[in-house]
């Protein structure tokens, strides 16, 4: 066999396999119009990937370090280098350290943020490589809505204010609150916000019920307080955690007062990575 024959074979053997993995991906991975909603086990910290049934991808903030890098390949395909939409919910570490090695390794198409000041270091790094990429950003400065299709869509519920340059005492409290809508079925994600920003959606009138609560703060009794879980009535609730942490999180009363309810709980601390899946209507743990 000729060296031509052979690199001719090589490179249709090259193509096949490329165009082959992805397909048998799809067969048995079929979106079948699902939603899903992922809470990585990031340790001590929050990062959420949201598949939406249209295919987009969101990254709602990135954990405390790198770890999230393998936990979004065990997630995606190989071949899915994309986030359509990256979200952080405020600057701290726990939450936006990973963000920088997702930019790193996967093409970041928008941005949303506060745009709340903050001299971190690595809240500096992550805001000069978007910088340096040229990423789209979406100031989030006012309730909005994020459409991803006709029956999918993020309510932007808070902040109400715009903290773009501003120096602000409690940075848990400029997180982004969001409720994500799949048809009938409703994620609320709470970032660090703490009772304060609680009290003023409650204020607001605002319908926070929901099929799935992501516990603000951790589950810190900072958060969660009991008028605020009664109104969003969570079917489930997920708690990012990491084991044995210092903080004291989960705190003992926040899981009284969603056991009271009747919420079913899950941790990450100890079930690992939580995977929440909608058809529109229904939704069940994976």
């Amino acid at each position: 066999m000729s060296n031509k024959l052979c690199k001719i074979l090589l490179i249709l053997a090259i193509i096949f396999v490329v165009i082959a993995i992805p397909t048998f991906w799809l067969l048995y991975h079929p979106t079948n119009n699902k939603l899903e909603v992922t809470f990585l086990d990031v340790n001590q910290g929050d990062a959420i990937l949201i598949k939406t049934p249209s295919g987009q991808n969101i990254l709602i903030d990135g954990g405390p370090d790198n770890i999230v890098l393998r936990k979004l390949k065990n997630s995606l395909p190989w071949w899915d280098k994309k986030i359509d939409l990256m979200i952080l919910t405020h600057p701290h570490d726990d939450h936006v350290t990973g963000l920088i090695d997702v930019i790193k390794h996967y093409k970041v198409k928008r941005i949303a943020y506060t745009g709340a000041i903050h001299t971190a270091p690595n809240y500096l790094r992550w805001l000069e490589l978007v910088k340096n990429k040229n990423i789209a950003l979406i100031i989030i400065d006012r309730p909005q809505k994020i459409e991803f299709s006709n029956d999918c869509w993020l309510d932007v519920l808070y902040p109400t204010k715009n903290f773009l340059k501003k120096h602000v005492e409690k940075l848990n409290n400029t997180s982004i609150v969001a409720m994500l809508n799949y048809n009938q079925t409703r994620f609320l994600f709470m970032g660090d916000a703490e009772i304060e920003v609680e009290t003023e959606l409650l204020n607001n009138n605002i319908d926070l019920s929901a099929n799935v609560l992501k516990i603000g703060h951790h589950g810190s009794n900072n958060s969660n307080s009991a008028d605020f879980l009664r109104a969003v009535q969570p079917e489930i609730a997920v708690i990012q955690v990491g084991k044995n942490n210092t903080f004291g999180h989960p705190n003992r009363r926040v899981l009284k007062k969603l056991e009271r309810l009747g919420t079913k709980i899950f941790r990450t601390d100890l079930n690992g990575t939580v995977q929440v899946i909608s058809d529109g209507m229904n939704i069940y743990v994976k």
